[in-house]
């Protein structure tokens, strides 16, 4: 049976909601510049993402850990000059929410002022309860992050699937209603068994959002390197490819290369 599509001129918190009452999947998608966020929002996606994956495509590191907020407030306010229609979420770096309810408001009411963004996501569940709070009573959207999160890799050790066991699926899904009942208004659900993710999606009235989830969240995420083939030395099971710009891009400037070199380009036709 086909789902019948609600239109959005302006994707907002309730949006989400409601798609996912109508059974309508959401589609979010990273961006860190305008171009990029120009080209992501034109095709009509519903959430973009302001990750701190930046730390990793954008800026070479291994980990999410090294990004500051200023840098994160540079990618946001990029990004939301060239959106038009998509949500615009955008991560809380590292070390700027997790141990001081206070900073972490701090925080987030400067991503909020600085870029214009729409909200902000955190990782984390219990052990962020009271910055959580603070964030969403000074009227801040919040979304969650569960499962695998790169912020904590050093405490896991690895980027293998989280969950598997019944005691952190268990927590899992504490932190999941606990999210809820704070006030969040969606779950990134990261690298964690299918049916956990269909369980957590089934138990709380908010979208989940799965990355390595599993078709039962209520929609899914994938960092635009990633889609497009810019990058080509990750491969997890869940990453869909659907293009290879990494080779299409080099063959280009490979061929930009050869035409300087050979004196073809610029032609009469390209010079004043």
């Amino acid at each position: 049976m086909s789902i019948s599509k609600k239109e959005y001129k302006r994707v907002t918190v309730k949006s989400l909601i409601e798609m996912k009452k109508q059974g309508e999947k959401i589609s979010m998608l990273t961006a860190y510049d305008y171009s990029m966020a120009k080209i992501v929002d034109d095709a009509k996606v519903d959430v973009i993402l302001v990750g701190d994956s930046a730390s990793n495509v954008m800026a070479g590191h291994e980990t999410t850990l090294p990004i500051t907020l200023d840098q994160m407030i540079y990618h946001a306010s990029s990004v939301i000059r060239a959106v038009n229609r998509a949500l615009v979420v955008v991560d809380l770096p590292f070390g700027s929410y997790q141990s001081d309810p206070k900073e972490a408001l701090r925080s987030a009411i400067r991503i909020m002022k600085e870029s214009g963004a729409h909200a902000v996501k955190v990782e984390g569940g219990i052990e962020i309860k009271e910055s959580v709070k603070r964030i969403l009573n000074a009227g801040i959207p919040v979304m969650g992050h569960l499962g695998l999160t790169p912020q904590a890799i050093y405490k896991f050790g690895t980027y293998t699937v989280r969950a598997k066991e019944k005691d952190e699926a268990e927590k899992l899904m504490e932190d999941a209603e606990l999210l809820e009942k704070l006030g969040c208004f969606a779950i990134v659900l990261e690298k964690i068994p299918a049916l956990l993710t269909r369980k957590v999606s089934e138990n709380i009235t908010i979208p989940t959002i799965g990355i390595g989830g599993g078709k039962h969240a209520d929609g899914q995420v994938l960092v635009i390197h990633d889609l497009l083939g810019m990058t080509h030395e990750f491969n997890p099971r869940f990453l869909r490819r659907y293009m290879n710009l990494y080779e299409d891009m080099g063959n280009a400037i490979s061929r930009y290369v050869s035409d300087v070199k050979s004196r073809d380009f610029p032609s009469d036709d390209e010079q004043y």
